[in-house]
This record gives structure tokens, C-alpha cells and sequence, in this order.
């Protein structure tokens, strides 16, 4: 019987504290989470009924492997991380890959049209008030994912310039998947980048490209916000699948600014497409999982849909002013079919956590449940590098 069905939901968000190189923090993740990733890689519905199959015929090998040798030349450090968690975990290379693939590999099978259309729904909220600076999201993902998560606070120093971008150091914490990469969800880096993630589902995916799971892997280096421009846009390859990033510098010089970047697959060309929005003081900005600006065409609609009823709920609210504000708006569960916080039995996508990301008193809290019903579980510091 599935974890998410014997035991619940957990009151539990583990964290490990790890440093070293690439593949030896990924090894730190893979050995000390190996039983969160093992059940859950063998739970994965998706992993086990649709990407494996995929993986197994010719266009989905030569998908995986195109896109795996994209990713040598490009990212060579984080596939050697990648590698470090599966050998730590004992779990095989390809089956974490291919997480990380998604559905490119369907798309490359042709076999995207006959996935479950699933109504994923992390949503975020930015308020930019005065004496209020608050970044809220919250994690939703398949119910396979319940309980299948941590976090990750890791330091790594390389002896040498790793990668496209010549990093050399990086220092991060990220809340994880459990056998995925740092990155794809809610985070920060020493440098004071503060972000989140929403998913998108663009129709037209690519593979030999870079997965988002990557490039969002690759914004926990980023300094300042012209290094996140560049590493999405990812000039010479481009996206293979796209998402929306909301983010802020802690530190940045003048007035808070937050900012949502919404990345689409390199169409005929080899950089993604790209298209940011400013949020000022004063303003607030919403994002769920629908592209607003970009004109990709999509292929959940259902995904499309939830996000659609999602906004509709949030526009319902006076504009937030508050942290409180927020934390309301993100416990929603008032829509029957399409909740901001979903955490019904039925529900096949359900929401894991919830993080608020306060930039003036630099903290990170996380709620394992509802926060409208439920205490903080914890609240950690928000450090960054000294200058």
C-alpha cells in the first residue's frame, strides 16, 4: 500500500545540512533520504506507468539520451549531484532522470496526448506594501508526493569553474522533491534570491534541451537578477518545458522589487522564450499555473482550469496587505473542485506545503497543513553571504 494512503498526512518536513562537492552533497541527500526516495520512486504512478514505458522504446531512449548529453555539456555538475543522490539512495540513474525529464519524453513518444490530465496547482502571492514584503506560495503535486519531501541547506565549493556559468561556490536551501535536484519548488541562495515555482504545461515540449528542473537547479548560483536572465534564457540550447519563477533579492539597492519570469521551450531557435514582469511598491502580483503573458499554446487543460478557478478565488479577497492576508488566500480550500489548498481525499493533486517568505524580517516560515487551521511548523532565518 502507498505511504500517502497507510499513514496520512505527516506532520514532518526533515532537513539536511550538508557540504562538499557536487556529488558528494548529492550522495548526503541519496543515503540520508533513501527511504523517502525509494517509496516514493516506487509509488510514482507517473514515473512507473508512464515515463518508464516511454524510456523503453527507441524515441524515448534517444529523447532521454539527447537531452541527458545536452546536459554533460552544459550542466555536467548537476548530473554529477543527480548521480550522487541515486547512488546515495541506491536507486537507479535513469529513474531520477527521467522525473527530471517529466514529460518531455512522452512528448518525444508521442505519448503525451494519453497522460492523465491533472489539474496540478502550486500558487503564489507577492505583496509589495509598505512595511510588508512578503513572498507566499504554495507546493502542490501529485498525491504520490505526500510525505515524499525535505529540505535541503547544502554549501558547495568547487576546486575549479563548474559548468556553463563558471560557478565555483554555491549555498542554498531548498525545499525538494524527494530524488529531485534542489530547485523546483521554494528556495534561496547565500546571495539573498528568494523564489518560487509555479508549473506550466506549454504542448510544444523539446528534448536535447534543458529541463526547467535544471535551469531552476541553476538559479540557486544566481548572484543578481542578470544572471537569472541568463540562465534562463539559456542562450545557445534553450527550456525544453516551461514554468513560472517569482522571485526577489533580499538585498537589492533601492526599492523591493519582485519579479515573475515566465519561461516557455526554445521554439525554431536555441534560446527559451522569455517574458518578465515587474512588480513595484504598492502593487501585488498572483501567479498559478497558466501562461498570462507568454502565447504558448498548453496542453492540461485541466491544469489551465484549475488555475483559472484558482485566480477567480483570490480575486475574490480585498488585495492583500498582510501577512495574514496571505496566509488566508493560500488556505482557501472553499472551491469544491479547484481549492488553493487541496486536501481532499479524492484529490489526485494535493497540496504538500505551505512557505511565506517575509523579506523584512528575513525569515521562511512552513506550514505542513492548512495555515488557516494549523500552526507554523517551523521558520528559519533567511541568511545570505556577508558582503
Amino acid at each position: 500500500m502507498p505511504a500517502t494512503e497507510s499513514i496520512g498526512r505527516r506532520q514532518c518536513i526533515p532537513i539536511l545540512y550538508t557540504r562538499g562537492s557536487h556529488y558528494e552533497v548529492g550522495f548526503d541527500v541519496g543515503r540520508t533520504f533513501s527511504g523517502i526516495i525509494n517509496s516514493f520512486v516506487d509509488s510514482c504512478t507517473v514515473l512507473n506507468e508512464d515515463y518508464l514505458p516511454a524510456y523503453e522504446t527507441p524515441e524515448g531512449r534517444k529523447a532521454y539520451e539527447d537531452t541527458l548529453n545536452c546536459l554533460k555539456a552544459n550542466y555536467p555538475q548537476y548530473v554529477q549531484e543527480l548521480k550522487g543522490t541515486a547512488d546515495g539512495a541506491n536507486v537507479p540513474f535513469y529513474k531520477l532522470f527521467l522525473l527530471h525529464m517529466d514529460n518531455i519524453i512522452l512528448t518525444a513518444t508521442r505519448r503525451d496526448d494519453d497522460i492523465k490530465q491533472l489539474p496540478h496547482g502550486c500558487s503564489s502571492i507577492c505583496v509589495n506594501q509598505p512595511g510588508q514584503e512578503i513572498l507566499g506560495h504554495t507546493e502542490d503535486a501529485l498525491s504520490d508526493t505526500l510525505n515524499h519531501f525535505y529540505l535541503v541547506s547544502a554549501h558547495i565549493i568547487s576546486d575549479k569553474p563548474q559548468g556553463r556559468w563558471s560557478v565555483k561556490e554555491e549555498k542554498f536551501t531548498s525545499l525538494c522533491y524527494a530524488g529531485h535536484l534542489p530547485g523546483y519548488t521554494m528556495g534561496y541562495n547565500h546571495h539573498g534570491l528568494v523564489f518560487t515555482i509555479n508549473t506550466l504545461s506549454a504542448k510544444n515540449l523539446k528534448s536535447g534541451k534543458t529541463p526547467r528542473h535544471f535551469l531552476t537547479r541553476a538559479l540557486l548560483s544566481a548572484e543578481n537578477f542578470y544572471q537569472v536572465e541568463q540562465i534562463l534564457r539559456d542562450r545557445g540550447c534553450g527550456a525544453g518545458d516551461g514554468c513560472s519563477i517569482n522571485m526577489t533579492f533580499l538585498d537589492q539597492e533601492g526599492d523591493r522589487l519582485f519579479y515573475n519570469a515566465e519561461m516557455a521551450p526554445a521554439d525554431k531557435t536555441n534560446e527559451s522564450q522569455l517574458c518578465i514582469l515587474t512588480t513595484s511598491p504598492g502593487e501585488n502580483m498572483l501567479h498559478c499555473n497558466s501562461y498570462l503573458r507568454l502565447k504558448v499554446e498548453e496542453a492540461n487543460r485541466e491544469m489551465v482550469n484549475s488555475s483559472v478557478a484558482r485566480m477567480e478565488t483570490f480575486c475574490k479577497y480585498p488585495a492583500p496587505r498582510t501577512k495574514q492576508d496571505v496566509l488566508g488566500m493560500l488556505g482557501d480550500d472553499s472551491n469544491e473542485k479547484y481549492s488553493v489548498f487541496a486536501d481532499k481525499p479524492e484529490d489526485r493533486v494535493v497540496t504538500l506545503a505551505v512557505g511565506i517568505f517575509d523579506l523584512i524580517e528575513r525569515t521562511w516560515t512552513l506550514y505542513s497543513d492548512n495555515p488557516r487551521k494549523n500552526e507554523p511548523l517551523t521558520v528559519l532565518p533567511l541568511q545570505v553571504k556577508s558582503k
